[in-house]
């Protein structure tokens, strides 16, 4: 290159060729399967990061031995022997 002379670079095809702009519909298909993808991966995030911040917020309040009758919860493993 000589000095002063200024290089340019242009993306728009040289001669008689028109760009092909439009998609096809299998384009189509996969960019919005693309697109349901980076939802549902947004959507798994998310949830992912609020279980990771707030771990007992999604367990219940009662627990499995609740409704044992007759038997305190201490005693619960010994009841099978």
């Amino acid at each position: 290159m000589m000095d002063g002379e200024i290089f340019t670079a242009t993306f728009v095809p040289s001669g008689n060729m028109t760009p092909n702009s439009s998609m096809t519909l299998e384009q189509k298909t996969t960019f919005a399967f693309v697109i349901l993808l980076f939802i549902f991966l947004g959507i798994l995030i998310v949830r992912c990061f609020r279980i990771l911040l707030d771990p007992y917020r999604s367990m219940p309040t009662s627990t499995w031995a609740d409704g044992l009758d007759g038997l305190e919860k201490v005693q619960f493993d010994y009841a099978f022997a």
